[in-house]
């Protein structure tokens, strides 16, 4: 009897699972629903149940990688991924694609291959490549869901090689979980809003742990990467001008003439010769002077008794003193009481004769320039400072001077003048200093060297290396150990001796990377590869 049951039950088991096959084959038979057929598929497939020690976080999402075959050779391969969300839950539709690198020599262009990736199910891309060199390549990754936001994955393998290296991945960024209509609403997992049943939406962090990316110290090696820190240091700009020695234009002089004349004796007869005040440079014969002398002394003996008040007299005298008499001069010539032929011109400053016009017997017209009389006591230098450095430079900043013929010797001045335009073909800024030159060292057009020194105080500098230019951005890596680099953005100041001002962005003590920049930040997209395609 129990033997009759053994065998009942046996077979009511056997037919159960024939029915069950043949409705599962059936209904698809007879042209079922295609929809609750891909339903149902999405169903099965989001409770597949994959080994989670494959898989690697990256930003929002969960990753695993294979490549077919797993130890790469040359020849065609294919390159297969599986994408879930932080509760291991598959994720779609997604939009992914890839590129691989091949690292040739320094001096040559890397080899870059792009990936088609195609979705052959849900929460999986597919695609193959060929791989034509023997050697080490990388593997870049991009992934973007519109729920979960973008992702980056860089692999690296080597033909011969079995399995994938992790390189550079983007760190997961989700803070919490709050709904679009009602931010109020936080949860630590994903799930439907309690007040209006909408789908939350994933928050990511904006600090470090959704910002840094880490490179293995065999990828640090091969780029090259070096650090340094950021200190406060006294920041002081050096600027180095070319000028030369002019003439202090306040100490020029010139001899002229009011009326027409001839020379007569040249006592100041050479170029350099030194004058003093009061000095006699030569005679000069003129009638229309002699005839003003004449006419003087008549006037006098005429108008004697009218006192030397009377304006026809003063008038007589102010004619001679208009074309350059001394009174002492007329005074000799009233105690003469004849007139002069020939009137001596006396120098009117003490100094060096840098410009002679005039020779004995020659003609003098009027408002030549006969002499010209320069106080080489004092000098000027006159430098050119470049555009850009000249707001740096005030007036009453001291300054050092070197002359190229005594390169041992130093002057120290200050800026006494900053002209107010620029040259229009150099576009330089000249500036002037005020020297003394009792001793007659610093001769006119003599080269100068000058150099100012702008002072900018204690102030937080990194090495100029660690700055990267992103357009309108300032980025620098800091270096937070354990393989872990940061990118952050910096407000800059001024550059000055091969270090960078940091007004904001860094703190004293940060490490940062002042090698190998551009190389992290190719590493960590692969722009040149993902660029060109």
């Amino acid at each position: 009897m129990k033997t009759n049951i053994n065998n009942i039950i046996s077979i009511v088991v056997v037919l159960v699972v024939i029915i069950g096959a043949g409705l599962f084959y059936w209904n698809p038979m007879q042209g079922g629903d295609a929809e609750t057929m891909g339903s149902e598929k999405s169903q099965e497939l989001s409770t597949l149940k994959l080994d989670p020690q494959e898989f690697v976080t990256v930003g929002n999402y969960r990753i695993r990688t294979v490549m077919d075959p797993v130890t790469p050779e040359t020849g065609v391969h294919t390159l297969s991924i599986w994408i879930r969300d932080q509760n291991d839950q598959l994720v779609g539709p997604i939009q992914g694609r890839a590129v691989v690198q091949f690292e040739q020599d320094s001096n040559e262009i890397p080899i870059n291959i792009p990936i088609e990736l195609k979705s052959t199910q849900p929460g999986q891309l597919q695609g193959t490549v060929t791989l034509e060199q023997v050697g080490e390549w990388a593997l870049a990754i991009d992934i973007e869901t519109e729920s979960l936001g973008h992702g980056d994955l860089i692999l690296g393998f080597k033909t011969g090689e079995p399995g994938l290296t992790q390189i550079v991945s983007t760190p997961s960024g989700i803070s919490h979980y709050t709904c679009a209509m009602h931010p109020s609403v936080k949860s630590a997992t994903p799930g439907a809003c309690p007040i209006c049943s909408m789908n939350l939406v994933a928050v990511t962090h904006d600090d470090v742990t959704s910002k840094t990316i880490t490179i293995d110290n065999r990828r640090r090696q091969m780029i090259g990467i070096e650090t340094g820190k950021a200190i406060h240091g006294d920041m002081r700009k050096e600027i180095r001008a070319v000028g030369s020695v002019t003439y202090d234009e306040r100490r020029l002089s010139n001899v002229t003439l009011k009326f027409d004349a001839w020379v007569g004796e040249l006592s100041a007869d050479y170029v350099g010769a030194q004058v003093k005040k009061g000095e006699m440079l030569f005679t000069v014969y003129s009638p229309e002077l002699l005839a003003a002398q004449q006419e003087y002394l008549e006037t006098l003996k005429r108008l004697a008794r009218r006192g030397s008040d009377d304006s026809l007299l003063i008038a007589a005298r102010q004619r001679l003193k208009l074309w350059d008499m001394s009174s002492w001069e007329i005074k000799a010539l009233e105690k003469r009481d004849r007139p002069r032929e020939y009137i001596p011109i006396y120098a009117s400053s003490s100094g060096t004769i840098v410009e002679k016009n005039v020779e004995e017997g020659g003609a003098i017209k009027m408002g030549e320039t006969l002499f010209r009389i320069a106080d080489l006591s004092q000098v000027w230098v006159e430098a050119e400072v470049y555009e850009a450095d000249l707001e740096l430079i005030q007036e009453g900043m001291a300054a050092t001077i070197t002359l190229p013929y005594l390169p041992s010797k130093t002057i120290e001045a200050t800026v006494d003048y900053i002209y107010p335009y620029l040259e229009g073909d150099s576009r330089t800024a000249r500036i002037r200093l005020n020297l003394d030159n009792e001793n007659g060292a610093l001769k006119p057009d003599m080269y100068a060297e000058v150099k100012l020194v702008a002072e900018f105080g204690h102030r937080l500098v990194v090495p100029e290396e660690a700055v990267m230019i992103a357009g309108d951005s300032r980025v620098v890596f800091v270096d937070l150990g354990e393989g872990k680099l940061k990118p952050v953005k910096v407000k800059t100041g001024r550059r000055v001796n091969n270090v960078i001002e940091i007004v904001d962005g860094l703190e004293l003590g940060d490490i940062v990377v002042t090698s190998g920049n551009f190389l992290i930040a190719s590493e960590t997209k692969l722009k040149a590869g993902i660029d060109q395609w």
